[in-house]
């Protein structure tokens, strides 16, 4: 099944040498050094351990080898107060950290977090690494194999933070959604694995019920890779939450596409994150949300549902449930088969990482 964020397959060699020194690229096309990151946002893991970083300010992706190679332990994560153990370490206060996304290695199932020590486009960029015996560690991101892919015709000025909005890993490519300064500012980007260099991506339009109108500049917000029926496709949403599905056949760079708008999932309204799970025998989506709670998605007759093309008041397309007792998600990944991993803010305000039974 062609998914995000789930055990990957494809093996690449990588050079683990680390030094000052500029190390010959392996297969992987990765040399030692210390990535330039500008700032830290979304992240995904590639194959053995190799972790994708979203820089939205610099407006790059870096492929970092973590060396996390070692499997994990199987058994409950729950580490609370995250945002404050974090803060502690990086001698700060836990108002005074952002903690942008979280992505399980599914090599050895520890947890990173992209963290922002600061606020607004000066904030400093760091990566933590949490376990489930509760360790919490910065990642050093010093003399390390990596390599960079700069994105063209990424978007300037305010929308610059939006200049990538969410990423994934699958076979040999990595997906890449976020604003442009094209007309079509809305993109997705394909870039091969190893980077070579990346495109200018393709423009999608789509139709948002809740708007009533055909839309070319809503970044998408969150995505995962699914297939339908043998075909590869992107399942993205937006705010308002228009849920749309993208063929990943149609994504060439230059072209501009219209995505099939397949859900309405209710307005005022903005997708987090989300990740696909077999159940049962059956698919869904679980998806994050700012203000609508945690929605388990059927995908059942994905492939028969007509596409959105007229105003819808609240809800329309692919049927969903709140999943009342888990609330606060603002991020999740897949942990195992049967758990996922989700940041979670209790009614305190302290931010927690705990693994949850898939609904």
């Amino acid at each position: 099944m062609f998914k995000a964020r789930l055990i990957l397959t494809v093996l690449l060699g990588v050079a683990l040498l680390a030094g000052p020194a500029l190390a010959a690229p392996g297969k992987s096309g990765l040399q030692s050094g210390t990535p330039d990151l500008k700032s830290i946002g979304p992240l995904a893991f590639g194959p053995e351990g190799i972790l994708l970083v979203a820089d939205p300010q610099g407006a790059a992706i870096f492929a970092i080898d973590t060396g996390d190679r070692t499997p994990g332990t199987a058994g409950p994560f729950k580490l609370q107060s995250v945002d404050e153990k974090i803060a502690s370490m990086l001698g700060t206060e836990a108002k005074q950290i952002i903690i942008n996304d979280l992505a399980v290695n599914p090599v050895s199932g520890k947890a990173y977090l992209s963290v922002s020590r600061g606020k607004g486009p000066d904030a400093v960029p760091v990566l933590v690494r949490a376990t489930r015996e509760g360790k919490v560690e910065e990642v050093a991101l010093k003399d390390v194999p990596f390599s960079k892919a700069v994105l063209p015709s990424a978007a300037t000025g305010r929308g610059r933070a939006e200049s990538i909005t969410h990423l994934a890993f699958v076979k040999d490519k990595v997906f890449v959604a976020g604003l442009s300064s094209e007309e079509f500012s809305s993109r997705l980007r394909v870039i091969p694995y190893p980077f070579t260099e990346a495109n200018a991506g393709t423009g999608v339009e789509i139709f948002h019920g809740s708007h009533g109108r055909f839309e070319t500049n809503s970044p998408i917000r969150t995505f995962v890779p699914y297939e339908i029926n043998g075909e590869a496709n992107l399942l993205a949403a937006y705010t308002c939450t228009p849920l749309v599905k993208v063929p990943v056949s149609q994504l060439k760079p230059g072209e501009r596409i219209k995505g099939t708008t397949i859900a309405e999932l209710g307005n005022r309204n903005r997708p987090l994150d989300m990740i696909v799970y077999k159940k049962d025998g059956k698919d869904y989506i679980l998806m994050a949300n700012s203000s609508r709670g945690l929605m388990k998605i059927s995908t059942e007759n994905i492939d028969k549902i007509e596409g959105i093309t007229k105003p819808v008041k609240e809800k329309a397309g692919l049927p969903y449930e709140t999943i009342t007792e888990l609330k606060g998600v603002e991020q999740l990944d897949v942990l195992d088969k049967e758990h996922a991993l989700v940041l979670l803010r209790s009614e305190s305000g302290a931010l927690n990482l705990e693994s949850i039974a898939l609904p």
